[in-house]
């Protein structure tokens, strides 16, 4: 079990270094267009063009900003630890799905099983920390059935 959590780690981290990089990529690109630019006689079509590549800019900051916090949440889990109780880094097993209880990062796939990356900030992720095998929480008029923490 502790290779599948350390499987699932990794997607994780996979997930958001792809995010990073993506980011970077795109803020690179926008200042290199802009310095680009050059000024023309249409003065107010220079600058709107600058203004756009500094929003675009700063939309991708903000995205590495989000990406860099999401690295330091996966930072403080350990895929070596295994708990009874649902917490940061455990794999919940339910009657209506599985999870990694880390950081959102979409639908994860291990040897054909699907696993949601969530966060334990997130609606689901709130209602099943702290929860044990056997345990049943309640969202969206929806019942999970927790079979097993790992």
């Amino acid at each position: 079990m502790i290779e599948l959590k350390k499987e699932l780690y990794n997607q994780c981290l996979n997930y958001v270094q792809k995010s990073m990089e993506a980011a970077q990529l795109a803020i690179n690109e926008a200042q290199k267009a802009s310095t680009d630019d050059t000024k023309s006689s249409a003065g107010d079509k220079y600058e709107t063009g600058r203004e756009m590549m500094q929003q675009e800019t700063d939309r991708n900051m903000k995205q590495l900003n989000e990406a860099n916090k999401l690295k330091v949440a996966l930072n403080k889990i350990s895929p070596n630890t295994v708990a009874d109780n649902v917490d940061t880094g455990s794999v919940v097993i339910t009657n209506s799905g599985n999870f990694y209880v880390a950081v959102s990062a979409g639908i994860l796939t291990v040897k054909d099983e699907k696993y949601f990356a969530i966060s334990p900030g997130s609606p689901i992720g709130i209602k099943l920390m702290g929860q044990k095998a056997g345990a049943e929480v309640k969202l969206n008029d929806k019942l999970y059935h927790i079979k097993a923490v790992i």
